[in-house]
């Protein structure tokens, strides 16, 4: 029943090892349901007002509509649900991340702590110490708080008026509706609202509520630039059909888990490409148009254009995946996404040179073979520190090592002999600089040989690495 526990209550309880969410989590199919009645009856208004459609069929396609209705609500609520769990299941590790994010809602206005029922960061943090993570109830709120702020981004900025994001829009109607009365949804007044709510949801459903709220600090861009590089991901990289997979597939729920929370982090990866790629100004559907060829033809070519430390960093992912009993197809699935990692800039950048995509992806590889770049830029990528601080650290070493790289290649392609043989102009630079590249070999052997790998050790070799690129 609503209110028949306090948020102190469910919060005390699940520190016990009680199950409990909140009531709005608890009754959102409910008011899931009283929108998707009061979208489809603004949209067949305008249908009735305008004598495509009868009162009478209006009445008779209502009732013909419940089940999918039902259905539509159901899966909204089976993510919300997934999502709690995937958050719960990162324990006390993840917790200076979560207190990062109330901190991050309270300076915006989007969270009060004290009304919502959150404790103090000190309470939180003995609580970590202690080896308790945030609880369900506590989670849900955090949940709902990051979804209403992504939204207000979403409706505030252009991006709902993109038309890639109609499939969107549509998806929110049943399929009786979807082609005869498409018109009739693509004007309905509360469109950027609708676009804005799903593309909200589907984001902390899928990529939790940390990612989004960490990738707009450490690129310095706004939460719409962040949803609209999620929209550039799901597209070029096939996501939606890959969580799909994931859902429906038989394995334990702990194996699920899995899958979906490294898949969340392939994708903060993939999303970080896009922001810096496109300068922190994402056009989603021009960068679709533009890019989805040549990211195709990079995610076609990968056994040709992957080299070894890649391949054995997904491959040893993918061992862990079918280890807690993932099917192996999709623990490969998942673990490959992460070599996909630079994909969108190499595209963008064989776009703004014309060469061709793969002979700069060879010649990218090579760089990152001849100096050992490919270690470097995976093991910053497949770091998780629970430090907040260190993980914005780790995930912008990341993309440094792989845009320094990049714009290397464009430096080298502004010459005709680069334009003409990338692999033969970086093998001409290398030994050019032999002495360096010897030096910074030798640099990268020694943190092989001394793990574990720091962040600071990281942030050293990215400095060197890029004062030998400019050379």
């Amino acid at each position: 029943a609503n209110l028949g526990v306090t948020q102190a209550g469910r919060i005390a309880f699940a520190l016990g090892g009680g199950r409990i969410n909140t009531d709005f989590i608890d009754n959102s199919a409910g008011v899931d349901c009283s929108d998707n009645e009061v979208n489809i009856k603004i949209a067949l208004a305008a249908a009735t007002a305008s004598g495509k459609l009868t009162p009478k069929k209006r009445n008779t396609l209502l009732a013909a509509m419940t089940d999918d209705v039902a259905a539509l609500v159901l899966e909204d609520n089976r993510l919300q649900a997934l999502a709690l769990s995937i958050a719960t299941s990162g324990g006390p590790g993840a917790i200076p991340a979560y207190v990062r994010l109330i901190e991050r809602l309270e300076e915006t206005g989007d969270l009060d702590r004290r009304t919502e029922g959150l404790a103090d960061s000190e309470i939180f943090a003995r609580r970590a110490a202690d080896g308790q993570g945030l609880t369900r109830p506590e989670l849900a709120v955090l949940l709902s708080s990051a979804k209403l702020a992504l939204q207000d981004a979403i409706e505030d900025s252009a991006l709902p008026d993109d038309p890639v994001l109609e499939p969107v829009l549509l998806a929110r109607f049943p399929a009786a509706m979807r082609k005869t009365y498409a018109a009739e949804i693509r004007g309905h007044r509360l469109r950027r609202e609708m676009i804005a709510t799903s593309l909200s949801n589907r984001i902390v459903n899928r990529l939790g509520m940390v990612h989004p709220f960490e990738l707009a600090e450490e690129e310095g861009v706004g939460l719409a630039e962040v949803a609209a590089a999620f929209v550039v991901a799901e597209r070029l990289f096939g996501l939606e059909a890959l969580w799909r997979e994931i859902d429906e597939a038989a394995m334990p729920e702990a194996a699920r888990l899995a899958l979906f929370d490294r898949l969340a982090a392939a994708v903060g990866n993939l999303m970080s490409d896009v922001l810096r790629t496109a300068a922190g100004k994402v056009e989603a559907g021009a960068m679709v148009g533009e890019l989805g060829a040549r990211v195709g033809v990079l995610i076609g070519g990968r056994e040709e254009l992957l080299s070894e430390e890649p391949r054995a960093r997904s491959r040893a992912l993918q061992q862990d995946f079918v280890a807690a009993g993932a099917p192996a197809a999709l623990a490969a699935r998942v673990a490959g996404l992460f070599d996909f990692d630079g994909a969108v800039g190499l595209a963008q950048a064989a776009l703004a040179t014309g060469v061709d995509t793969k002979l700069l992806t060879h010649a990218f590889a090579d760089i990152g073979t001849r100096l050992g770049l490919d270690w470097a830029q995976g093991t910053a990528a497949h770091m998780s520190p629970s430090d907040v601080w260190e993980r914005l650290l780790v995930s912008g070493l990341a993309r440094d090592f792989q845009h320094m790289r990049i714009e290397f290649l464009r430096r080298l392609m502004r010459t005709p002999e680069g334009k003409a043989d990338p692999r033969g102009s970086v093998a001409a630079w290398a030994e050019r600089n032999a002495r360096g590249v010897a030096q910074f070999r030798s640099m990268i052997a020694r943190a092989e040989a001394r793990p574990p790998v720091g962040a600071a050790m990281l942030a050293q070799i990215a400095s060197q690495a890029r004062n030998l690129l400019e050379r």
